[in-house]
């Protein structure tokens, strides 16, 4: 299980509070977060609460200034651990919303699934073992999200409307 460390201020300054597995809406522990360290495990930090809109991934390591790292001054108000031991990875991805268009499987990483596949774009996605970060451009760059095993019928219902996914990688043990 995994550690995190939020402060209220830049460079670990002011109130803090500690966490160590999912939270919905941190504003419930703290008005703000300007800075964290994330001691074990990996974590993903969303924009909103209940684990919807834009989200960013963190390993281990000191983070001073979140609102600069993160661009824009994006605060986020939710966080979910992902650090889990899997030793299987699969995962069927769509080009089209609701089982639409071409269908791939994937059990590792993938770059770019325009070069692998031939896919333009992947609007839908089942995920049977594994975590994976799905990113927004190739080569695991850009937006990401975070899925865990389940059905991902349409990625809009989730907050990411106009989000197309090019590449994505297996959480393992890289935290």
């Amino acid at each position: 299980m995994g550690k995190i460390i939020f402060y209220e201020d830049r460079n670990f300054q002011g109130r803090s509070y500690e966490c160590m597995s999912d939270c919905s809406d941190i504003t419930t522990y703290m008005s703000r977060c300007q800075s964290c360290r994330v001691e074990s495990g990996c974590f993903m930090v969303y924009e909103r609460p209940n684990f919807m809109g834009m989200q960013f991934f963190l390993r281990r390591g000191e983070y001073h200034d979140m609102q600069r790292m993160m661009s824009m001054g994006m605060m986020f108000d939710s966080i979910r651990s992902c650090r889990y031991p899997y030793r299987a990875f699969r995962m069927r991805i769509y080009e089209r919303e609701y089982f639409g268009g071409q269908m791939s499987e994937l059990m590792g990483d993938c770059d770019s699934i325009m070069d692998r596949f031939r896919m333009s774009d992947c609007m839908y996605c089942h995920v049977m073992d594994g975590h994976w970060l799905m990113y927004e451009q190739a080569h695991y760059r850009g937006k990401m999200m975070y899925l865990r095993p389940g059905e991902y019928r349409s990625f809009r219902d989730m907050g990411m409307s106009g989000m197309r996914f090019m590449s994505m990688r297996r959480i393992t043990d890289m935290c």
